[in-house]
C-alpha cells in the first residue's frame, strides 16, 4: 500500500469513527425513533452511509461482489432512483430491525471490505477509486450533521427533556458589537474555483454583478429575536410572505422551534444539553427562511444574496465554531474571535439564510449516473443557506458551498444575518 493510499484509509477511518461517536451516547430507543417525515433515525444515517460506499465503490470495483446483506439496498437507500427501490422515507422509524448491533456489525465488515479496495485496486483504478471515496467521506460528514440535527428533535419530543450530552460551562467573554461591513460590489466571481474537493452544484465558477451592499458584522442573537416578538412579529401579517403567513397561521409559530415561555414569563430554549434559559447573546438558530425574512423586513433591511455572502467572506481563513471543537450550541460572537474581513461568525454557529433560490448555476449539467441524483434533482421550492453550523465538520467548508433547505423548514441550525443596499461606502 503506498503512502497515498495509507492517507486514504487513514482519513476513512478517522472520518467514520467520528460517526459512531456520535452514536455512542444514544440509546438503542434514541437510534431508532423518526420525530418527523423530515427527519431519519441516527442508526438509519449509520447504515445509509454505509450503504453509500457498498454501492458505489464495492459494488463498483469488485467484479461478483456479494452484499453484506441483500436487504440492505432496498432499506438504506435513501433518494438514488437508479440504484433500486428503497423504503419509503417517512416509515424509516418503523424499521426496528436490523438493531443497532446488526448495523455496527454491518459498518464494520463494509470499512475492513474498504481497506482490502483501497490495498490492493489496480492503480488504473485508483485515481476514480480515491476521487469516490471522498465524495463518500464528505458525504458521510453531510450526515453527521444530519445526525445531530435529528436526534436533537428526536429527544426535544421527550417530555422530559433528556440531554444529548452534558451542559458545558457558561460561556464567558466580550460580545463583539454589530456593525457593518461595507462591499462594493461590482463584476465579481462565485463558485468552485477548481482546487480540491467540491459538490457539482458548487459550480461553474461565473460572474455575477452586485451593487453595493453592506452585510451585518454579526448574525441575529436571541436577544434581538426577543424583541422582534415583543414587537408581535409573530401576529403581523405585513411582515411576512404570503406562503410565510400562511405557515404561521397553520402551525401556531410564536417563536423560533425549540422555543418556550415558562410559567413565570421567561423563555427558555431545547438544547442539546436539554431545557435552558435562552442566553440573549448567542445567535439565534432554528428558524425558517420565512422567519428570517420577516425579522430583516421588521428590521428595516433584507437578506444578503448568496453571491453577496460568498464575495464578502473571499478567501479568509475558515475559522469558527465547528462540530469537531465539541461546543453543540451556538456561542456568542466573542470580540476575540475570528472574522473573515470583518465579519464574526461567518463560518459555524449557524447556517445563514440567504434570499437566493438553490438553482443551477449557468453551465450546471447533472452529471450521469446515480451518483448525479446527488443535488441536482432537488434544485426547485429551496432556498440556499452558507457558512456552516456548530454541528458541521469543518472540512465540508468551502467559500462555494451551498447548503438548501425548503423555506418552511427549521430543525436545522439556521440563523441570519442582515443586509442592506447602499450608494457608497459607509461614513
Amino acid at each position: 500500500m503506498t503512502d497515498d493510499r495509507a492517507a486514504v484509509l487513514a482519513r476513512y477511518q478517522t472520518i467514520r469513527d467520528r460517526t459512531e461517536a456520535l452514536a455512542a451516547p444514544l440509546s438503542a430507543e434514541d437510534q431508532t425513533v423518526q420525530s418527523m417525515p423530515d427527519t431519519s433515525p441516527t442508526k438509519w444515517h449509520r447504515a445509509h452511509t454505509t450503504w453509500f460506499f457498498e454501492t458505489f465503490l464495492l459494488h463498483e470495483f469488485q467484479p461478483g461482489y456479494a452484499p453484506v446483506d441483500p436487504d440492505y439496498a432496498f432499506l438504506f437507500n435513501s433518494y438514488y432512483e437508479q440504484a433500486g427501490p428503497r423504503h419509503a422515507r417517512p416509515h424509516r422509524g418503523l424499521i426496528t430491525r436490523p438493531g443497532i448491533a446488526e448495523i455496527a456489525a454491518y459498518r464494520q465488515a463494509v470499512d475492513e471490505r474498504m481497506a482490502a479496495l483501497i490495498e490492493t485496486a489496480p492503480a488504473a483504478q485508483w485515481p476514480l477509486i480515491e476521487a469516490r471515496i471522498t465524495l463518500g467521506l464528505h458525504h458521510e460528514m453531510q450526515h453527521q450533521e444530519l445526525l445531530v440535527m435529528d436526534v436533537k428533535h428526536v429527544l426535544s419530543c421527550n417530555p422530559t427533556g433528556p440531554a444529548y450530552a452534558a451542559a458545558p460551562s457558561p460561556a464567558t467573554g466580550a460580545i463583539a458589537s454589530e456593525s457593518w461591513v461595507y462591499n462594493e460590489g461590482g463584476l465579481v466571481e462565485i463558485g468552485h474555483k477548481g482546487d480540491g474537493f467540491a459538490f457539482d452544484n458548487e459550480g461553474p465558477r461565473h460572474q455575477v454583478f452586485l451593487r453595493p451592499f453592506r452585510l451585518a458584522s454579526r448574525p441575529e442573537t436571541c436577544g434581538a429575536w426577543l424583541e422582534f416578538i415583543a414587537a408581535g412579529g409573530y401576529s403581523r401579517p405585513e411582515l411576512w410572505l404570503s406562503e410565510g403567513w400562511a405557515v404561521v397561521q397553520s402551525q401556531g409559530w410564536q417563536a423560533p422551534l425549540y422555543w418556550r415561555q415558562d410559567e413565570g414569563g421567561g423563555w427558555q430554549r431545547f438544547t442539546l444539553h436539554g431545557w435552558q434559559a435562552i442566553d440573549p447573546r448567542a445567535p439565534v438558530s432554528h428558524i425558517s427562511y420565512f422567519e428570517a425574512d420577516a425579522y430583516a423586513r421588521w428590521a428595516g433591511f433584507r437578506l444578503p444574496t448568496e453571491a453577496e455572502w460568498e464575495t464578502s467572506v473571499g478567501d479568509a481563513p475558515i475559522a469558527g465554531q465547528f462540530l469537531e471543537a465539541g461546543a453543540l450550541e451556538p456561542l456568542p460572537a466573542f470580540a476575540t474571535g475570528p472574522n473573515s474581513h470583518g465579519l464574526r461568525q461567518a463560518w459555524g454557529s449557524v447556517w445563514e439564510w440567504t434570499q437566493s433560490p438553490y438553482s443551477p448555476y449557468p453551465g450546471f449539467r447533472t452529471p450521469p449516473g446515480a451518483i448525479g441524483e446527488y443535488n441536482g434533482k432537488f434544485m426547485v421550492n429551496q432556498m440556499v443557506l452558507r457558512g456552516g453550523c456548530a454541528w458541521t465538520p469543518t472540512e465540508q467548508m468551502r467559500p462555494s458551498y451551498r447548503n438548501f433547505f425548503p423555506a418552511g423548514t427549521r430543525w436545522h441550525c439556521s440563523g441570519v444575518r442582515l443586509a442592506q443596499d447602499v450608494e457608497g461606502p459607509l461614513v
